[in-house]
């Protein structure tokens, strides 16, 4: 039996066959060499090595009942994976064991190992197939299962293999080891990257990976006419008929299968996809994609709204923007009804982000205690007697400036934030108004507004008569104003709550009376008390003769229903006069005082 070449030299093989280690070390073992490579290059270095004839990549299959051959190197020609490679091959008791036992297998006699070969049948056809005399063979172990084996095979003439030859082998197993370990860290990092931009029910790129598309797609955008355009499409999932889920998918698949290669479809919200055309187009070409999108959504029986945004509406480049404009402009659309689409509008946006400064000044000056309570007097027009004073919120900025609740009560009202504004103000003025000074026995009544948002919670009536019990008011001082836009979405409701209040003793006043349509109907309906007669209606005495009919006909129904009129906006004395003149006797106005803070209310009116 002979060796390939001359082996004397023992430390010198070792030596070479750690070099060929380190170099081969170098180039498999990193991210960009892939599987197959590896495999090729552990081939070929170890062939070179060990003056072996073939070497082949084996792996078990799952009931690690086979082992299949997944690359194969012949030395003579160097040929990888021959015709006829790929071969499989059940796996034979004793060279199982032996796989499981032995850190190589050396068998330098395949003839005479009559223990290996003839308890498997599987492997003497392959040998004799292949005219293999001597084979080293290095078991590939991942966490300490075997899991493969590299074969290092002699043909024709037997050959030893020396015991630095068996070191290398084995080496080359663990090489193989961590080629597989590596490439599956990558496919698992892959498979964890893939979950991480695509949605899994409807298997589409997710927000992040358009996020992804449309940053690359906006850098080349500099000097083009034409532009990137984002589309967002809102499903209303109220108007959808059967499971979410389902509606949702078959929703990704049509729109997947109409626009195919030439957008990037993703679904970016629960109920919303987003669809990012590739390249650049025109205004008109992307409103054209919109209505297609919508009539695919819409002709599968949902409702949907759909938002255009373009890049070229952007100040600096940014695909986050570029996609939450899409958005805003579908919620604009979805706003508007169903089945509309939108386009961005920068100018309407900008009024959105003034919205939102506000509302974030709003809850910092609550959390700050920045809102304030101001008082707006009530007289008698007769003889000047303070008769009551109307409460009106103040905001504080951070800088000290203070704002009017015309600046900021609309933002209040559609951000909720008015429902606990609301019950700090009456709570605070309740508790100060318990100091203002009675005359002849009877103190000013407070009167506090109580806004729509305010009106239809549940929990009015119990807060209200909660502040009055912790704050001592007697409830009889106390007027709730309401406008009639508080009073309409729901007449019914709005009298039970009514009469639960006066219940409590506390008065109610409909403001701005004469505004609305149904402002006499609320009068027979309503356990109203008082009405506030609109400044509109005040402005136009003594001169013109309309407004004066309708301030003569208030004071009229109030003499024969028992019910208190205050008017309002009174700047003049000609003001005073005309309403005198026709019967009004309470009112409020600039003539006698703006809102004052409390000390300067009882300087100006509490002496009596």
């Amino acid at each position: 039996m002979a060796q390939a070449t001359d082996r004397s030299e023992s430390g010198t093989w070792a030596r070479r066959h750690n070099q060929a280690l380190v170099a081969l070390a170098r180039e498999v073992w990193h991210d960009r060499c892939s599987l197959e490579t590896a495999y090729a290059r552990i081939c070929e270095i170890a062939a070179a090595t060990l003056e072996a004839d073939r070497v082949g990549v084996w792996l078990l299959d799952p009931s690690r009942a086979r082992l299949a051959c997944v690359h194969l190197y012949l030395r003579a020609g160097a040929r990888h994976n021959p015709a006829g490679s790929r071969e499989e091959l059940v796996l034979g008791s004793e060279y199982a064991a032996r796989l499981g036992e032995l850190r190589v297998i050396d068998a330098a006699d395949l003839a005479g190992d009559r223990a290996l070969t003839a308890a498997d049948p599987a492997l003497d056809g392959y040998l004799r197939r292949h005219d293999i005399a001597s084979m080293l063979d290095a078991p590939v172990r991942c966490a300490g299962e075997v899991v493969g084996v590299v074969c290092h095979e002699q043909v024709g003439a037997q050959r030893r293999w020396s015991a630095e030859d068996q070191a290398f082998a084995a080496s080359i197993g663990d090489y193989v080891a961590m080629a597989a370990e590596i490439d599956r860290r990558r496919e698992a990092e892959g498979r964890l990257r893939y979950l991480e931009l695509h949605d899994p029910l409807t298997d589409l790129p997710n927000r992040d990976h358009l996020l992804e598309v449309a940053h690359a797609a906006l850098r080349p955008l500099h000097g083009d006419s034409r532009g990137l355009a984002a589309i967002h499409l809102q499903v209303e999932p109220g108007a959808v008929v059967g499971d979410d889920a389902t509606v949702l998918v078959a929703a990704a698949g049509r729109l997947r299968r109409e626009f195919g290669d030439a957008a990037t479809l993703a679904r970016v919200r629960e109920h919303a996809f987003a669809l990012l055309p590739h390249g650049h187009v025109l205004e008109a070409e992307a409103l054209e994609i919109a209505e297609r999108c919508l009539a695919l959504v819409q002709g599968a029986g949902h409702a949907v709204a759909v938002g255009i945004a373009f890049a070229h509406d952007l100040v600096a480049p940014s695909a986050d923007t570029l996609l939450r404009n899409a958005e805003l402009a579908s919620q604009r659309a979805r706003s508007g009804g169903q089945n509309r689409c939108e386009v961005f509008d920068a100018e309407h946006h900008r009024g959105l982000l003034r919205r939102l400064a506000t509302e974030r000044a709003l809850r910092e000056a609550m959390v700050e205690d920045r809102l304030e309570v101001w008082y707006q007097p009530e007289l008698d027009l007769r003889d000047g007697r303070w008769l009551g004073a109307e409460a009106l919120l103040r905001m504080r900025d951070a800088d000290g400036a203070l704002h009017a609740a015309q600046d900021f009560i609309d933002v209040a009202e559609s951000s909720g934030l008015i429902v606990p504004i609301g019950r700090r103000v009456l709570e605070r003025a309740c508790r100060t108004a318990c100091g203002w000074p009675a005359r002849d026995g009877v103190a000013p009544v407070l009167r506090v507004n109580v806004s729509a948002r305010q009106f239809e919670q549940p929990g009015l009536v119990a807060d209200v008569e909660q502040v009055l019990h912790a704050t001592g008011l007697p409830r009889a001082r106390l007027c709730l104003e309401l406008t009639e836009t508080a009073l309409l979405a729901d007449a019914e409701g709005a009298a039970r709550t009514l009469g639960r209040l006066r219940a409590l003793g506390v008065g109610v006043a409909l403001d701005d009376f004469g505004t609305g349509w149904s402002s006499l109907g609320y009068l027979r309906r309503l356990p109203i008390d008082t009405i506030k007669l609109d400044r509109s209606f005040v402005a136009g005495l003594p001169g013109d003769r309309y407004d004066s009919a309708i301030v003569e006909a208030v004071a009229g129904i109030s003499r024969r229903t028992g019910l208190e009129v205050v008017a309002e906006g009174v700047e003049s004395q000609a003001h005073v006069d005309a309403l005198r003149a026709l019967g009004i006797v309470r009112a409020q106005g600039f003539l006698f005082a703006p809102a004052l803070p409390n000390g300067e209310l009882l300087a100006r009116y509490g002496g009596g």
